[in-house]
C-alpha cells in the first residue's frame, strides 16, 4: 500500500505545484497575511473532495459527459481573462503594492468567494484531479485506491500549507514596489496564458 501512497504523492506534488491560478492566489493572500488559514483550508478541502470523487469513479463519468467539462471551460475562461486584467491594473496602480495598513483589504467572505471561484471554475482542477488522478487511482487494486488517494491529498495539504504560511517569508523582498509590480505583472500574464489554452484547444 506504500507503493500507491507515494505514487499518489509524487503525481500529485507535480501536478499541484506547477504554478496556475489557485497557487498565485494563495501566495498574494500570504503575502498580504489575509485569511490564509480559511484561503488554505479551502484549497486543501477542495482537493481532498475532488480526488475522492475521481478515484470512486467519476474521473471516467466525466470522461463520458465533455459537456460538464465544456461548461466548466467557458466560465473559468472568462473568470480568469477578468481576473488577468485586474491583476495587471493592479501592477500599474501604486496603492497595490504596500504590505501596510494601504495594502487592499479582502473581508472574509470577498476571501472564501474567490478561492472557491479560483478552485471551481479552474477546468484544469477537474483535468488534474478528478480526470488524472482519479483515473490513475481507480486502476489500483483493492485497498490501494484508498492509499493513493491519501497520498494524493497529503500532498495538496504539505503543498497549500507550505505556500500560504511559507510566503510570509518574501515578505522583505515584496516591502518593495518592484516586487509587487512583478507579481502582479507574472500573475496576470498567468492568469491570461491560462485563457487562451482554455479558449484555443
Amino acid at each position: 500500500m506504500l507503493s500507491a501512497a507515494l505514487s499518489g504523492f509524487s503525481l500529485a506534488a507535480g501536478l499541484i505545484m506547477a504554478i496556475g491560478s489557485q497557487n498565485a492566489h494563495v501566495l498574494r493572500m500570504g503575502l498580504l497575511r489575509q485569511h490564509v488559514g480559511k484561503t488554505v483550508l479551502v484549497c486543501m478541502l477542495s482537493d481532498a473532495l475532488l480526488i475522492a470523487a475521481g478515484v470512486a469513479g467519476m474521473g471516467t463519468l466525466v470522461q463520458q459527459h465533455p459537456l460538464l467539462l465544456d461548461l466548466t471551460r467557458w466560465g473559468g475562461a472568462a473568470f480568469l481573462f477578468w481576473y488577468g486584467l485586474r491583476a495587471w491594473r493592479a501592477a500599474f496602480a501604486s496603492e497595490s503594492l504596500n504590505l501596510g495598513d494601504a495594502a487592499p483589504r479582502y473581508t472574509a467572505r470577498q476571501a472564501m468567494l474567490t478561492v472557491l471561484a479560483f478552485t471551481l471554475l479552474n477546468p484544469h482542477v477537474y483535468l488534474d484531479t478528478v480526470v488524472l488522478l482519479g483515473s490513475i487511482g481507480a486502476q489500483q487494486p483493492g485497498e490501494g485506491k484508498l492509499w493513493f488517494a491519501i497520498g494524493s491529498t497529503t500532498a495538496s495539504i504539505l503543498w497549500f500549507a507550505a505556500l500560504g504560511y511559507g510566503a510570509r517569508l518574501l515578505a522583505p523582498l515584496f516591502a518593495r514596489p518592484l516586487s509587487w509590480r512583478l507579481l502582479d505583472g507574472l500573475v496576470g500574464t498567468v492568469m491570461w496564458s491560462l485563457t487562451l489554452s482554455l479558449v484555443w484547444r
